[in-house]
């Protein structure tokens, strides 16, 4: 949380951080190490003696006796302003503002209010999506954007500069690559990204020149200097976005474009409005050109190498503009590989890296524009577990920890941007963050994000092991997971290593392969003895190893043709997961054991473990919930996801409000009657007739009391969604089992500050020192904390002329050594020194930077 002091004070040198190289050497040695810290409160209190005086005392702990979350009723509500939401929280309306404000005004009234404070976070940033489709569209309209030269083009027409400064208020900085600025990857490529950044600067004439040659190709021509197709004006469709500084963004985009001869309409469009076009509609009607995406990293990233195929490739979403994307040959296989770990050590692994970031310019389906540097609004009274990326509106602890200082219970309403933007399904509903954010209230995972480092901790779990082939660039952190190194790792015969979806049974490895397998990775996961009596979804059934059956069928069925449900726009995941993934074996039933075999594996431990848990790609789901979705889908009367939606021309089904929910609730009758299983050929081994009738009798019960289908295990349950009033109102879960004070050590981020001092000039072929402060609430930052401090010098041509590693003098203060030798190789001139603190309590550096004028 920030504080008046330093709110304007954000990250503004995470640039600083593209030189992190230590941290992210050949070696999987972990970067951050995550200590249980409790901090002892400071309160002020009045005894009266003969007089007042203030006596500084360390209150008791407080003994909490309540499970699940701490207040009662959270009510959400739509306000797409924020001004109007900083308002609203001034006069007690709404008590927080769940969104990742970066507007410089709405900051500074944040920070000079004294009701108000909020939560700093940087994973939020902007880029400019294309219509890939075309050029020449089915109505003979011409997209430019159909020609990947014209969209590397934009990166040089647009000025990142401007963005930052004139639009953003400088709180952004500059991106040019699929690489979050303040994250390890960024820092491992860190020459790679800089030669980006230089070779794809502000370049307005190049821009003009590249994208003028290919218009010519194209037939294009210019007529008093408006280009034209077939004799009509080419006209481009600028989607604006108009909640935050995307307006601003879109405007200066379409002036950009309208400046070297596109005639641009400006479509201003909330969230909701622009949704059906960009995302959900068909690219190849060209009802848009350009769209203002904006995005959040909701957990601190250790690790984007997936990134290229998420936001390249058809593999990231099943919705028809990702269904859309057709690349390089060499960048999708590229892309495969480095998400599913196909590299034998960390050199491969940058190397490829690099080639990667290298073609994922030439694609440019998407341009990167700014990281935002954020502040989540918010009562000085209210407190949660904010993530340093994702904020609170992306924080996986936010239900858990959400709570009204001093007290316990009661209601708070939560304001934001959007709310209900698109169909709630977990299978592949809805992926906006707003939706996102409720969803994970509602649900469960069984590993919990850490919100200052981005590793992972048992919520539902007990333990794991993962082994990994010797010589592999995995570490671990932590003392829950156990890692140990092996010679071989061999896949059993009995091991299930696909579907077959007319059958409805698994195959086994022997039946799938003629010759022994080996992979690169094993995990096994240990639930505990009592989670089939402990845990229990919204509507009272107890979970069962029913569902977890359920999630790994569904892993396969839809992307299989022989499958009632089958949808194409799955089948490049499928492919994606299989390329990596040999085998998954239930070791034990009770309590739940159970094995994946795999050559897909993370740096870190971790983040290496497959858990089964039945958390979907968007939310949790419940086998007999599912089976709803499943016999609509079957029956062609709705669909799991937007692209096949939109190819049938039915509806995108939604668990929470709509005609789908009607839709199931038909189907829900029939299986009351019916007790029909799901794949029965398999969920019968698992699930018997008593499960089977409880269940739906249960989902029948709620769906009476609620009108809708949307049940999960978290501590919050979804009492009512009004989507036309923008309002939804989730209640405390009685039945979750963990206490309610279980996460609160994650209150406060131990962010390091860093201040650089030291001469301003500098003698050529002479020593100088510099002395580095680090510090944590103004005093001094352990050593023994500090994972390393490095700094780097920049010439006066911007060049990196040196890095280097500072000492430890003491605790809170290093020192940089600038030796005859590194000051002898810079001219004469203005040059930059940086600094980049990397602690182990936080996965974000933190930075600091100052100029000196060398001379002889």
């Amino acid at each position: 949380m920030f504080t008046k002091k330093n709110l304007t004070t954000l990250i503004g040198l995470v640039m600083v951080a593209s030189m992190l190289l230590s941290a992210c050497g050949p070696t999987p040695e972990p970067q951050v190490i995550e200590k249980t810290v409790v901090v002892t409160q400071e309160v002020v209190k009045t005894v009266e003696v003969t007089k007042e005086v203030e006596v500084l005392v360390t209150p008791e702990p407080v003994k909490i006796d309540r499970k699940g979350a701490w207040l009662d009723t959270v009510i959400f509500v739509e306000e797409p302003s924020t001004d109007a939401a900083i308002t609203r929280l001034e006069v007690g309306e709404i008590d927080l503002f769940a969104n990742t404000v970066s507007n410089r005004e709405a900051a500074a009234k944040v920070e000079e209010s004294a009701a108000l404070d909020g939560y700093k976070s940087s994973g939020s940033y902007n880029e400019l999506t294309f219509n890939p489709a075309g050029p020449v569209l089915e109505s003979g309209a011409l997209n430019p954007f159909g020609v990947p030269a014209i969209r590397e083009a934009m990166n040089w027409l647009v000025d990142r500069n401007y963005i930052v400064q004139e639009v953003m208020g400088g709180m952004a900085v500059p991106r040019w690559t699929a690489f979050n600025i303040a994250s390890s990857d960024y820092a491992r490529l860190a020459d790679v990204n800089r030669t980006i950044e230089l070779k794809y600067a502000y370049n307005k004439e190049k821009a003009v020149e590249i994208i003028s040659a290919e218009m010519e190709k194209l037939g294009a021509t210019q007529v008093d200097g408006k280009w034209q197709f077939n004799g009509a004006p080419v006209n481009l469709s600028v989607l604006i976005r108009t909640e935050d500084e995307r307006r601003g963004i879109g405007d200066y985009v379409a002036n950009q474009l309208e400046d070297i001869g596109f005639t641009v309409t400006r479509d201003y469009k909330t969230a909701a409005e622009a949704s059906p076009l960009w995302m959900r509609g068909n690219p190849g009607d060209g009802l848009w050109n350009v769209y203002t995406g904006g995005w959040i990293t909701t957990v601190v990233p250790r690790n984007l190498a997936d990134n290229f195929l998420f936001f390249y490739t058809n593999q990231g979403l099943g919705v028809p503009l990702w269904q859309a994307y057709v690349n390089d040959p060499e960048f999708y296989e590229l892309s495969e590989k480095l998400a599913y770990a196909d590299y034998k050590d960390m050199a491969e692994r940058n190397t490829m890296l690099a080639r990667a970031l290298e073609l994922s310019m030439l694609d440019s389906v998407r341009i990167w524009l700014v990281d935002r540097q954020a502040v989540t609004p918010k009562r000085n009274e209210v407190k949660v577990a904010a993530d340093l990326y994702g904020g609170v509106s992306g924080s996986y602890l936010w239900a858990q920890t959400l709570q009204r200082e001093g007290e316990i219970g009661g209601s708070m309403t939560v304001a934001m941007p959007s709310i209900l933007t698109e169909p709630w399904n977990a299978i592949a509903g809805t992926n906006w963050i707003f939706d996102m954010m409720l969803i994970r209230g509602t649900g469960e995972i069984a590993l919990m994000y850490d919100p200052f480092t981005g590793l992972l901790w048992p919520q539902r779990m007990e333990r794991a092991e993962v082994f990994i082939q010797e010589g592999l660039p995995v570490g671990k952190t932590l003392d829950w997971v156990d890692l140990q190194f092996v010679p071989s790792i061999e896949v059993p015969a009995d091991a299930w290593a696909d579907w077959d979806a007319e059958t409805q049974r698994f195959l086994t490895v022997g039946e799938v392969y003629t010759e022994t397998l080996t992979v690169a990775r094993k995990s096994v996961v240990y639930y505990p003895a009592d989670m089939y009596s402990t845990v229990k979804w919204h509507d009272g059934s107890n979970l069962s190893i029913g569902d977890f059956i359920m999630g790994m069928i569904l892993t396969f069925d839809r992307a299989k043709e022989a499958s009632p449900v089958y949808d194409a726009s799955a089948v490049p995941t499928l492919d994606g997961f299989m390329s990596a993934f040999k085998g998954v074996k239930v070791i034990s039933e009770d309590p739940l054991i159970i094995e994946t075999y795999s050559d897909d594996y993370d740096l870190d431990a971790e983040l290496s473990i497959d858990t089964w848990w039945p958390y979907y790609a968007q939310g949790e789901g419940a086998w007999h919930a599912l089976t709803l979705g499943l016999m609509a889908d079957a029956a062609g009367e709705a669909t799991f996801s937007a692209d096949k939606a939109d190819e049938l021309e039915v509806e995108w089904l939604s668990f929470i409000a709509g005609p789908t929910v009607e839709i199931m609730k038909t189907h829900l009758d029939e299986v009351v009657a019916s007790g029909e299983l799901p794949y029965a050929p398999t969920m019968s081994e698992y699930v018997d007739a008593a499960e089977v009738q409880a269940r739906y009798a249960n989902l029948a019960e709620w769906f009476r009391k609620r009108g809708h289908l949307w049940i999960g295990t978290g501590p919050f349950y979804l009492e009512r969604a009004f989507p036309v009033e923008g309002t939804v109102i989730l209640k405390r879960f009685l039945d979750y089992p963990d206490m309610a004070d279980k996460w609160l050590r994650f209150s406060e981020a131990a962010i390091a500050e860093v201040e650089l001092d030291g001469p301003g000039r500098v003698t050529i072929g002479s020593a100088e020192t510099y002395d580095v402060y680090v510090t944590f609430n103004e005093e001094p930052y352990a050593v023994a904390d500090i994972d390393n401090v490095k700094f780097l010098v920049l010439n006066a041509k911007g060049e990196v002329a040196h890095v280097g590693e500072a000492v430890a003098v003491e605790d809170g203060l290093w020192k940089i050594e600038l030796t005859a030798d590194v000051t002898s190789k810079l001219e004469a001139g203005s040059n930059q020194l940086e600094v980049v603190v990397v602690s182990k309590r936080v996965a974000l550096p933190s930075t600091d930077a100052l100029t000196f004028v060398t001379a002889k």
